[in-house]
């Protein structure tokens, strides 16, 4: 039973790996968006605090991303939570514009839950990528991708993101 378990899994990641144009081995099930979206971030954020202490996200993110930020900022993490215009979109001169020597990761969501926008992802990770590279370091581009599953495009190559959050629940 192990063995069917087992190959049932390693399926199901390479379809998500063929899918979001990953690696099979970056990825990682969980039990759901939630799961992921404090995973993404508590992660990268204990990994690379040896690095900075910065965080960079929206003001309109879901609670998962949000309440993360909340308890990171009481582990001595300073996170800027950036606005959005009329329409709910983030600037990505604003995400620029926030990184300081101490960044160390970007999260923003591809597609709100509540108004429906679709953030400019890959201009914003490409932006931020840049910028590191100016800077000479590490910063992480996260997305919360939950709402955009079946809807965009979701090659993480393609949003030029490092870690891309999703919910089986929304495709079945």
């Amino acid at each position: 039973f192990a063995q069917e378990s087992r190959a049932a899994l390693d399926e199901s990641r390479d379809t998500c790996a063929r899918i979001l144009e990953a690696r099979r081995t970056e990825i990682v099930f969980t039990s759901g968006g939630t799961e992921s979206d404090n995973m993404a971030l508590r992660g990268s954020a204990f990994a690379l605090r040896h690095m900075g202490n910065h965080i960079i996200t929206s003001c309109i993110e879901h609670h998962a991303i949000l309440h993360t930020c909340h308890q990171l900022e009481q582990f001595g993490f300073k996170i800027t939570y950036l606005p959005v215009d009329q329409y709910g979109l983030v600037d990505p001169e604003d995400v620029v514009s926030a990184i300081t020597n101490e960044t160390i990761l970007v999260s923003i969501m591809l597609a709100n839950n509540e108004i429906g926008t679709i953030e400019p992802i890959s201009e914003i990770s490409r932006r931020v990528k840049e910028e590191a590279n100016r800077l000479d370091r590490t910063i992480v581009m996260h997305t919360d991708a939950v709402q955009a599953v079946g809807f965009l495009d979701l090659s993480v190559k393609s949003l030029g993101i490092d870690m891309l959050s999703l919910s089986a629940h929304k495709f079945h």
